[in-house]
């Protein structure tokens, strides 16, 4: 029987736009002070880990006359360097010249017709530095029998050069009469989706998105009350081709020292620090707030259905969870503005079934690579007309990791845009540093890097408040 997408998986394909591609990234900045790290050595250990990715080697498979959704098949011209690619930029590179070249990279669709992976060597950076630049298909990660690419390539202690890739050789494709009569076989079971696969081809992208990742019901479920459209505001845009990206660093010590002389923790003071940049930002741009005014964030979050513990190959028997929190940019003080968080998204965090931060940590690699990836699938299952931007927050160890003999000095996760959200901000934290990766649309969101500079800023606000 064929390897046939799920719902969820096929979704992401049938409503991808050319302006807002389903793909979430990662930035992984690394040294080369502990051994030579050059794109062949990378090219091995791709080629090693990919035994353990069986998914990063099969590309879609449509099904003829769309009589059931698609299926995963072994891409029998699968070409590593073709994924793994080489990029410089003129040296000695600045991180903002790097930020740009995301910007672009990400703004590209993936290949249809090859696995739906991508991973970019980005040489020449100041500092002997080099960039890890991933980009994974929504469609792919599941967190269960796949992971993201940046989880599985970075370990616990420098490596010397990879073994060699591993013998693989692609298992036959199915042909089209072999697609047709598995595809009968299962609509026997279930007839009634043969009409819903062929009405999705024939829908346009809009409503069909509006069909397939419409939730509205379950999240007001979540956070316990009558869900309202979104507050108008420069967040949502229709959102272009263009993209702008822009990563901040800070020091996870603050977070933990406003935490205890103002209470919370550190996840709801990363909330607030979020809360205090979008309330400068809005100021920048001349908008008067109310002391009411909210910005509605989608906070995805990591749940159990039962006891079961997360398990190193991904999230065994959990999945996450899509809950709404209100930003209150319009109040004034930082304290209450903290204060406000903690206390509306209390309820979810402190759950029986909320994963712990620190069961996230036991995962093997580095796995918010893979927590951001499902956050972003969680956050494709509800309109966007009840929410202004997604705000994922992953918490990563607090001690190197290396990608071959190359440490990793800094990560930044780059989250995707919906259809009328300019902005998405993705939060991890890494050996002692907090890392926010802001992703946004390059008409509305121009001036992205004033918004990077309000992060430190809305941080600073909060220390003082320390004094």
């Amino acid at each position: 029987m064929a390897d046939r997408l799920s719902a969820l998986d096929a979704s992401f394909l049938y409503v991808e736009q050319p302006t807002t591609p389903l793909h979430v990234g990662g930035v992984a900045v690394v040294e080369r002070s502990g051994g030579p790290f050059d794109y062949s050595r990378l090219l091995a250990l791709v080629g090693r880990r990919l035994a353990y990715l069986p998914r990063y080697r099969q590309r879609v498979q449509s099904v003829p006359g769309h009589l059931a959704r698609p299926v995963w098949v072994d891409d029998a011209d699968f070409d590593l360097s073709y994924h793994v690619r080489r990029s410089a930029l003129p040296e000695p590179g600045t991180d903002r010249q790097l930020f740009e070249l995301v910007a672009r990279l990400m703004a590209r669709p993936l290949d249809p017709d090859r696995p739906l992976w991508e991973l970019y060597m980005v040489e020449g950076l100041e500092g002997d530095r080099v960039a890890l630049v991933t980009k994974t298909h929504q469609s792919m990660v599941d967190g269960i029998g796949t992971v993201d690419l940046g989880q599985l390539i970075l370990d616990d202690e420098p490596s010397v050069r990879e073994a060699a890739e591993p013998t693989w050789s692609a298992r036959p494709r199915p042909n089209g009469a072999r697609l047709v009569f598995d595809a009968v076989a299962d609509a026997v079971q279930r007839p009634a989706e043969v009409v819903e696969n062929v009405r999705s081809v024939a829908r346009d992208a809009a409503s069909t998105a509006d069909r397939l990742l419409g939730a509205v019901e379950e999240v007001a479920s979540t956070v316990h009350s009558v869900v309202r459209p979104a507050p108008p505001g420069p967040l949502n845009a229709r959102v272009s081709g263009g993209r702008v990206f822009a990563g901040v660093t800070t020091d996870l010590d603050d977070y933990r020292r406003v935490r205890e002389h103002c209470g919370g923790t550190v996840n709801d003071v990363v909330f607030a620090v979020v809360t205090g940049a979008l309330r400068e930002w809005l100021f920048a741009r001349g908008r008067l707030l109310a002391e009411s005014a909210t910005v509605r964030a989608l906070v995805p979050l990591a749940v159990q259905d039962g006891p079961v513990a997360l398990s190193p190959a991904g999230l065994v028997n959990n999945r996450i969870k899509p809950c709404l929190v209100d930003l209150p940019v319009g109040e004034p003080s930082p304290v209450l503005r903290l204060r406000h968080i903690s206390h509306a998204i209390a309820d979810q965090l402190a759950s029986e079934r909320s994963v712990a931060a620190r069961a996230m940590l036991r995962l093997g690699g580095f796995a918010p690579a893979t927590m951001h990836s499902l956050a972003a699938r969680a956050a494709g299952s509800l309109s966007g007309r009840i929410v202004n931007l997604l705000v994922a927050n992953s918490p990563g160890p607090q001690q190197p990791l290396y990608a071959g003999p190359a440490r990793m000095t800094e990560i930044y996760p780059v989250m995707p845009l919906a259809r009328n959200q300019a902005l998405a901000i993705g939060v991890t934290s890494y050996d002692g540093k907090v890392y926010f990766g802001l992703n946004g649309d390059r008409k509305a969101l121009s001036d992205i890097d004033v918004l990077a500079s309000t992060v430190v800023d809305a941080l600073q606000e909060l220390k003082g408040t320390n004094r």
